[in-house]
């Protein structure tokens, strides 16, 4: 009853967090991982044992995925990247025949996720407030400036005056010009959510942004507040949902107006908040896919846990270069 994290790089509290929840249930598995360097990754280095794997985009990766995980005895994969999601979500059935469940959603939903134009589509038709688009031919400001399929905060553009356009951004037709969400005006969350098999959250946690270090969070707090109730009655139910999925929302500090900005299915480089106030992801997954055991939906977690993160080294003895 083995697990792999792929694409592991610097998620070395989400490795520990599946290897202290894997040894409660099955003392003698271990937790696994993938990368690209594995000898230069900080949690493949941490882990019960490391795979070098070629990039997904390599035409036999899939087949090279298969085979690892039917030599070691891999039961549940989990991928910590964007460009993962969709090759394997596309893959699901030949690691199904062979008892391997991949933690992903389905290839339609991801294929949502992916793609911000859809996943704005998928907002309003939930009932949640998106940013306004604004025409390019006849923009207002200031504007916000963002990629379709853009992901690591790459290529956005906050523009505040006419002259600031230039032809880059009026000729790239994957920018989107949307509302500016002012700052000074709302917070910033990412939520953390869990899908149950049956695509029902079973845990809402949002984490305020309170400072954002290489485009993950390095100051958050977790928040008890309107934002739980109003995801849950939006989308407490997506077709096809399974696992965690973070949701980035905007909430007006005085209206309380709450914005949808993104959904990435797959657990967040903030999660460890989460997981550290109490909403055990990595025990719920082993739980559901490996014993087969159902989960119920809890508000079971602590409330303003705040995470203020450093720099820690993972010391590698007798490397060989």
């Amino acid at each position: 009853m083995n697990i792999l994290i792929t694409s592991a790089g610097r998620r070395v509290s989400l490795v520990r967090a599946f290897q202290k929840e894997l040894k409660v249930l099955f003392p003698d598995s271990e937790v696994f991982t993938a990368d690209m360097n594995p000898k230069l990754s900080a949690a493949c280095n941490v882990a019960d044992g490391y795979f070098k794997m070629k990039s997904v985009a390599d035409p036999s990766y899939i087949k090279d995925l298969l085979e690892l995980c039917v030599a070691q005895n891999i039961k549940l994969v989990v991928p910590t990247i964007d460009t993962e999601l969709q090759v394997l979500a596309n893959h699901q059935d030949i690691f199904t025949k062979q008892g391997i469940h991949l933690i992903v959603s389905s290839a339609d939903f991801i294929s949502k996720c992916r793609d911000k134009r859809k996943i704005n589509q998928f907002f309003e038709q939930s009932g949640i407030t998106i940013p306004a688009a604004i025409d390019k031919s006849n923009p207002t400001f200031p504007l916000f400036i963002k990629p379709y399929d853009g992901s690591l905060s790459a290529d956005i553009f906050l523009i505040r005056q006419p002259n600031e356009l230039t032809p880059y951004h009026m000729t790239n037709e994957k920018l989107l010009f949307m509302e500016y969400i002012d700052k000074t005006e709302h917070d910033e969350y990412t939520v953390d959510m869990y899908y149950g098999k049956d695509n029902e959250v079973k845990c809402i946690v949002p984490r305020r942004r309170m400072e954002i270090r290489g485009g993950e969070i390095s100051k958050g707090i977790t928040c008890k507040n309107v934002i739980v109730s109003y995801l849950r009655e939006k989308i407490g139910h997506i077709p096809g949902a399974i696992g965690c999925l973070t949701v980035q929302v905007f909430l007006h500090k005085n209206t309380e107006k709450i914005y949808g900005i993104e959904i990435n299915p797959r657990f967040g480089g903030g999660y460890p908040l989460s997981y550290q106030a109490g909403a055990n992801y990595p025990g719920w997954l082993i739980r559901e896919y490996l014993l087969n055991e159902n989960i119920s939906y809890t508000d079971n977690w602590s409330n303003n846990l705040l995470m203020l993160r450093y720099d820690d080294e993972v010391l590698v003895h007798n490397y060989e270069i």
